[in-house]
């Protein structure tokens, strides 16, 4: 995969109409799909309006040049990324978990590692925002503070604040912390060697051992 050039990623000049929600979605997963297997120079525009079965014009229209193709590509899995979190957190941090104590927040944790890891690390919207982003993230200055760079860290820091103000965790700084847990665990699983990521047992050793860690390390004591 090659970075994108100047020319691919020049700033629309007209405005970029809504659309139909499933031609915009066709033409996403269009995009998508050949940027990740050709590279984004090597795609061109006429080649994800046949796969994504739409004219040209029509892709023109909705995301305004490549360089915002792009870019809407990787909003839209980032978006699906942040849902996936969402739902677990929802699933094993929430108020409703009743968690009590320290070894209850510890196995919650646990178990929130372990969905994260097989929801997140091998799926394709994972390996595609990762791929595009490292091939092509020098030409999107949006993504620097962009909203779902950030959203996922602050979701989690904000149940770690919680459990900390109910004297469960000793984290001062619950932003801090929540990007200690991402370190410890998905950004460790997605640092392995290609053929690792792919074994669902070795993604959920990970998880779950740096689950353990961040707890060794906030964990309140005594």
């Amino acid at each position: 995969m090659t970075s994108t050039s100047a020319a691919a990623v020049a700033t629309p000049e007209k405005p970029i109409r809504d659309g139909n929600a499933a031609k915009r979605a066709a033409i996403l997963a269009a995009a998508r799909e050949l940027f990740v297997r050709d590279g984004v120079e090597r795609t061109s525009m006429d080649a994800v309006a046949t796969r994504a079965g739409v004219s040209k014009r029509t892709v023109y229209d909705y995301y305004g040049d490549k360089r915002g193709l792009l870019l809407g590509v990787i909003e839209s899995a980032g978006e699906s990324l942040v849902r996936t979190l969402r739902g677990a957190l929802d699933a094993h941090l929430s108020d409703a978990a009743e968690i009590a104590d320290v070894a209850g927040l510890e196995r919650a944790l646990v178990d929130f590692a372990i969905e994260l890891g097989a929801s997140m690390i091998g799926s394709s919207d994972y390996a595609a925002v990762l791929g595009l982003i490292s091939e092509n993230g020098a030409q999107l200055a949006e993504l620097e503070d962009h909203p779902l760079a950030v959203a996922p860290e602050e979701a989690l820091a904000e149940r770690l604040a919680h459990f900390a103000r109910a004297g469960l965790l000793n984290a001062p700084d619950p932003r801090l912390a929540a990007d200690h847990f991402n370190g410890l665990t998905t950004l460790l699983a997605v640092n392995l060697p290609a053929s690792a990521r792919n074994d669902a047992t070795r993604i959920r050793q990970v998880m779950v051992d740096g689950a353990h860690a961040f707890m060794r390390a906030y964990g309140r004591r005594g």
